[in-house]
């Protein structure tokens, strides 16, 4: 379903998104978006891996915009239930 706000990139890539880092042993680490479903990376550094993280989620913030998908905005940390 199409979106009919006028947020753009730039809203939505300084949004602070949950970021899940983890270590995959000696084969490096992996991260994703846990908001943006399929937003993820890999590296050998948690550097590098952060980094891949930041184009992958401009890609997927662009891409969702370009189809008018709509984009989930961060979970709210300081409600606890």
């Amino acid at each position: 379903m199409a979106q009919t706000n006028n947020k753009d990139l730039e809203y939505y890539m300084n949004l602070p998104y949950t970021i899940r880092l983890w270590s995959e042993g000696v084969d490096g680490w992996a991260a994703e978006i846990e908001e943006l479903p399929g937003c993820i990376a890999a590296g050998d550094t948690q550097a590098e891996t952060l980094d891949i993280l930041e184009g992958a989620k401009e890609l997927w913030l662009t891409m969702s915009l370009e189809h008018g998908d709509d984009i989930p905005e961060p979970k709210r940390s300081d409600i606890t239930e």
